[in-house]
Formats: C-alpha cells, sequence, structure tokens
C-alpha cells in the first residue's frame, strides 16, 4: 500500500492562467486529497467515488507518492497569508 497525495493551489493563479488544473468541483483556493490504495488508478477510483472531485484534472498533476515500507514524512503544508 502506499499514499497518494494530490495538492493544487490557486492562491497566486490570474486570470492569465488558462490551462490550470481544477481539481475539486466547488471553487477553491486550495485544495488537498490523501489516499491510501494499491496504486494510482485505485486511487484515482476511490476519489472518483466522492463525487467531488475532477478526475481528468487530477490526471493532469502528479500525486506525492509516499509508501509504507519505511518511515516518511506524509505530508507538508505551509501557507503565508
Amino acid at each position: 500500500m502506499k499514499i497518494f497525495i494530490w495538492r493544487h493551489s490557486k492562491f497566486l493563479s490570474s486570470w492569465s492562467m488558462f490551462d490550470e488544473p481544477h481539481i475539486y468541483r466547488d471553487n477553491y483556493l486550495q485544495a488537498e486529497v490523501a489516499v491510501l490504495a494499491e496504486s494510482r488508478e485505485e486511487a484515482l477510483e476511490l476519489i472518483e467515488k466522492d463525487g467531488q472531485w475532477n478526475i481528468h484534472e487530477l490526471r493532469r498533476i502528479e500525486p506525492k507518492v509516499v509508501a509504507l515500507d519505511s518511515p516518511a514524512i506524509v505530508s507538508k503544508f505551509v501557507h503565508f497569508g
């Protein structure tokens, strides 16, 4: 098993960034989803069942993958506002 983490921020985006992903169905500034699964495809299938995430857009972003066979920092997030 692995943990797959997708994170996207629109905090510094502008209207000129037309091709920017939009990973969550509602409007957001920052969104993150973390899933425990055997593969990226299985993780995306689980996320799709939630119904709130844009799977096509998540596929555009490479997730952080954390293997569970050794100690590791799972996620880091710092927001200075």
